[in-house]
């Protein structure tokens, strides 16, 4: 069963909007900003942690699915 050619867009945009977002979750050092009291922190480290590791995450099952010979992409081998 092969994806209809839409869906290879749909994945590219898809990865690009991921690697948007986890560009800024990335950006937002939630590193630096335990250093600071907490009645100064505009979001909570922890929670921008779990948000990049969940982008990271669906990103690589983009990727993945790019892969996939069913979604019309023949895997190269790589990972």
């Amino acid at each position: 069963m092969s994806a209809p050619t839409g869906d290879n867009d749909s994945l590219h945009e898809l990865e690009a909007e991921v690697e948007a977002e986890l560009a800024m979750a990335e950006s937002s050092r939630p590193e630096e900003a335990v250093t600071l009291p907490v009645t100064q922190w505009l979001f909570d480290p922890a929670d921008a942690q779990r948000e990049e590791v969940g982008l990271r995450s669906l990103l690589g099952a983009v990727e993945a699915l790019e892969g996939d010979p069913r979604f019309g992409h023949p895997t190269d081998g790589r990972a």
